[in-house]
């Protein structure tokens, strides 16, 4: 009888363990997702100041403007139900989605609209988001759900420039935009733990498809070491831009991997200030030393596309296939091109990296190795993510840097104009007046054809001026607990939380 009843006490008790096992489980996955992202998020949570591509990754889900992009790339509308444009392409009607809400629950006026459209666009006294949207000669009311915007020259990108984060609506009560983050997205933002967290919460008046988790917290996880540690731990349940090595530690049985790539252009960036790189053929020596596969043989077992220029392939009609092989590995001629150069015994140089991103260190130690080959000394300075953004970024204080350079739209703009002499954005300080020639030819075309010759004219002069190493778009790698399903990659740098959904 003792043996019987321990018998059905044991079977109570495991029963009664799966069963919680089970409710803990489904009832964790339907309310709540913690995610990893390699760094903090900017100081600013006013969308129209926002510069790092990690905050614009995941304030996607906060953030919309009158069009979005989907999955696919297309532009689709957004806080505008629909969009018609002139026959000149010349003005832009937006009429506004009927009953749309902003988190706090007020409802986006046409007011609100026009706002955000002058703000954003520089039309307030503030810089424009993007110099694009100099391009904007008006913005009218027309009724109080219609609102027209003008421009001085057709722009067949300008639709693009409007469906980023940049370029997001918000409400023009809000006071405290650097503190308080209001959109129309699928989720709200609640709260944020400088170097600790940011936590979003599910909009349940999301005028689109309403997301399936409530709760998501992103855990800021600078150390890449224990990214692995930490999925298998439990402590987050999914990371992107995952390393070949993090992704084979984890447990197939626990983890789904998905595969894409990271949508960004991975180079050797130069600072042309520094003068060795002032040198053309020191650049191109630099170049033709560089192997891409060897690059992306160590940092991820061969995975990544090869690219020869600030475009990567997913832009589609920008990318020119032709120019990846421009500077096929070459150690013999990297050296004839170093003996042509004012540095025929090669030089010192550092590559400052952030540590905070492994597929970068790892590649700054290939090239490191590689241009020792033509007698460069190279000294890879690895740095957190703050003060690279400071010192590299904004201060252009570097030699050189491996880094990952994303669009925040689907405009050539987007990749290009930061190569342009005067951008702001020019952390490269490159200057070529011939390059300022034709981006100006391709910003103001009249058609959309022409307008794509001259951008992928600005690419091959890029490639033919070795302005920097292109070196590949990186694989991206996705870890997602086999609680949840349906992650999706965009042809652009961004994360989309709301598709992702419990496993029921």
């Amino acid at each position: 009888m003792k043996r019987i009843k321990s018998i059905v006490l044991f079977c109570l008790l495991t029963l009664t363990t799966v069963l919680c096992a089970c409710t803990d489980g489904k009832n964790k996955a339907s309310d709540s997702i913690t995610i990893g992202i390699a760094q903090d998020i900017d100081d600013s949570l006013d969308p129209h100041k926002m510069v790092a591509a990690g905050t614009k990754e995941i304030f996607f889900n906060v953030f919309e403007g009158l069009v979005k992009p989907d999955s696919d790339g297309n532009i689709v509308p957004a806080v505008a139900e629909s969009v018609e444009v002139s026959e000149d392409k010349l003005t832009y009607t937006f009429k506004l989605r009927k009953g749309i809400k902003f988190h706090d629950g007020s409802a986006v006026t046409i007011e609100d609209v026009k706002y955000s459209v002058d703000k954003f666009a520089g039309r307030n006294g503030e810089e424009p988001r993007t110099s694009a949207f100099l391009n904007i000669s008006e913005v009218n009311v027309l009724t109080d759900d219609t609102i027209e915007i003008k421009l001085n020259n057709p722009d067949s990108d300008f639709l693009s420039y409007l469906a980023s984060v940049e370029a997001a609506i918000i409400p023009k009560s809000n006071a405290n935009l650097d503190t308080v983050a209001i959109g129309t997205g699928p989720y709200k933002y609640v709260s944020r733990i400088p170097l600790q967290n940011v936590v979003f919460e599910k909009f349940d008046d999301y005028w689109g498809e309403k997301a399936d988790i409530k709760n998501v917290t992103f855990k800021i996880c600078t150390n890449a070491d224990t990214i692995a540690m930490e999925l298998e731990g439990g402590t987050i349940d999914m990371c992107v831009h995952l390393t070949n090595g993090q992704r084979l530690q984890l447990d197939k049985e626990r983890f789904d991997v998905y595969e894409g790539t990271m949508n960004l252009v991975q180079a050797l960036y130069l600072n042309h200030e520094y003068e060795p790189f002032q040198d053309e053929n020191v650049r191109k020596a630099m170049n033709y030393v560089t192997d891409s596969k060897e690059v992306m043989d160590y940092v991820s077992n061969g995975a990544g596309e090869a690219i020869g220029t600030s475009v990567y392939p997913n832009f589609g009609k920008y990318f020119d296939e032709t120019l990846v092989d421009t500077y096929a590995t070459d150690v013999e001629k990297a050296k004839e091109c170093m003996a042509k150069s004012a540095y025929p015994d090669g030089f010192d140089m550092t590559i400052t990296v952030p540590k905070n991103y492994d597929q970068h260190v790892d590649t700054a130690l290939v090239l490191k190795n590689e241009l020792e080959l033509i007698g460069i000394n190279v000294t890879i300075e690895t740095v957190d993510w703050d003060t690279w953004l400071s010192d590299v970024y904004m201060g252009r204080k570097y030699q050189s840097t491996v880094i990952g350079v994303d669009a925040a739209n689907l405009s050539a703009n987007a990749l290009l104009a930061r190569f342009r002499s005067d951008a702001d954005n020019n952390f490269t300080n490159y200057n070529n007046s011939k390059y300022d020639e034709v981006f100006d030819k391709a910003n103001a075309a009249s058609t959309d054809e022409e307008a794509t010759k001259y951008f992928k004219e600005c690419a091959k002069i890029l490639n033919e001026d070795a302005a920097n190493v292109y070196i590949q778009d990186l694989p991206d790698f996705v870890a997602l607990n086999k609680n949840y399903e349906g992650y999706v990659f965009y042809p652009l740098y961004v994360m989309d939380i709301a598709k992702i959904k419990a496993v029921k």
